[in-house]
């Protein structure tokens, strides 16, 4: 996914992508809309793709990515 992904719902950046086994429809999440409809649409979910993760994941700061002279 990129940051160009946006949730269906709020237009935050998506972090979850699901695509629905009857249509093979696709529906864009952020993690807090994934939460809010995970219990109803995992059971009809031919695939359920989970990038939160990313939420969490420390960038390097300014100052230790810019090398030493």
């Amino acid at each position: 996914m990129t940051t160009l992904d946006r949730c269906d719902r709020c237009g935050a950046q998506a972090y979850v992508r699901v695509v629905l086994e009857s249509s093979g429809g696709e529906l864009l999440f952020c993690g807090h809309h994934a939460r809010a409809v995970e219990a109803t649409l995992k059971p009809l979910a031919a695939q359920w793709h989970d990038e939160t993760n990313r939420l969490h994941e420390k960038l390097p700061s300014p100052s230790t990515s810019v090398a030493e002279n």
